[in-house]
């Protein structure tokens, strides 16, 4: 499920993609309106499937994450850091599986 906030202080919107289990597994950038979140969710919907959108990358303390981006090459969302490549690979199938059909909740 794709959880979509708004922050009433600044007003800008972000989403998240969530699990079944409930866990964060992507994270958005911020967005100025809601339609450009809901835009953001579409295009994450669009590009999940094609693997060569991840952008894989090590942190500076070592632990791995992925971007995923649009055709443009702008970063749409990044995921949570992993110990290792396997919890980051395990992390880009659960974005494909989940993201295509997820529903978008407002919060």
């Amino acid at each position: 499920m794709f959880e979509l906030t708004k922050n009433k202080e600044k007003g800008t919107f972000h989403f998240v993609l969530k699990a079944a289990n409930g866990q964060v597994i992507l994270t958005s950038e911020t967005y100025e309106s809601k339609m450009s979140a809901l835009n953001g969710i579409a295009s994450v919907q669009k590009n999940c499937a094609d693997d060569t959108k991840f952008e894989r990358k090590t942190s500076r303390n070592g632990k791995f994450f992925f971007n995923l981006k649009a055709k443009n090459g702008k970063i749409i969302g990044s995921s949570q850091l992993y110990v290792g490549e396997s919890g980051l690979q395990n992390g880009i199938v659960s974005v494909q599986k989940h993201a295509v059909d997820a529903e978008t909740k407002e919060l």
